[in-house]
């Protein structure tokens, strides 16, 4: 494999080397010729660049009537920032229903990291509160955005939680309406988790 080395004067250098496999044809490298510059990498990239995406979707239902708040099974994901300093960009889509009072946060890992202020007995989430007197077939979407700072390269957990605060004898139903009845006009959806790592 052919190289060039541009040596520093202090003995290390840079090698600029062709790849380890032939291409398909010529590859053509154009350095600017107005300005001066610095190569980008994943490790020294441009503030705003997406260095890494994870994303869960979640097809299955989920159905619960915790009070406290639990995990909605398969939507968690994981992701390693490259840098403390940089920004996780968290986004979220889901499908439900509910005959009560439903609430939704996100975690990072245990802690809340996109929830109201606390003020007295009122609940800290992203989304809540009494559903009405919704069909028995209706399905609501629930989405939003939100870039969070989690200062750290280790690997951190974003997930959703959801629980029936308000009183027991509630259920909260994922990607499925609240009767589920097996006609065609009542549906089955898709929920889903993404995080971006943004560069600082």
């Amino acid at each position: 494999m052919a190289s060039i080395k541009l040596k520093h004067s202090g003995g290390n250098g840079v090698i600029i080397a062709a790849p380890s496999s032939n291409p398909a044809s010529d590859r053509t490298i154009t350095l600017p010729s107005t300005a001066d510059g610095t190569m980008l990498t994943t490790t020294n990239p441009k503030a705003g660049n997406i260095i890494q995406v994870v994303s869960a979707t979640k097809t299955d239902t989920f159905t619960t009537t915790s009070q406290p708040y639990v995990d909605i099974t398969g939507l968690s994901v994981s992701i390693t920032p490259t840098s403390s300093s940089n920004k996780i960009l968290v986004s979220y889509t889901l499908s439900m229903a509910a005959d009560g009072f439903p609430m939704f946060k996100v975690l990072r890992d245990s802690t809340d990291v996109f929830v109201g202020d606390a003020a007295s007995n009122r609940v800290q989430c992203f989304f809540g509160g009494h559903t009405g007197e919704l069909h028995s077939s209706m399905v609501l979407p629930v989405s939003g955005n939100f870039l969070d700072s989690p200062s750290t390269t280790s690997s951190t957990t974003y997930k959703v939680q959801t629980g029936t605060i308000y009183s027991t004898g509630y259920s909260i139903y994922i990607n499925r309406s609240r009767t589920d009845n097996d006609v065609n006009y009542f549906p089955r959806t898709a929920s889903s988790i993404t995080v971006m790592e943004v560069a600082a």
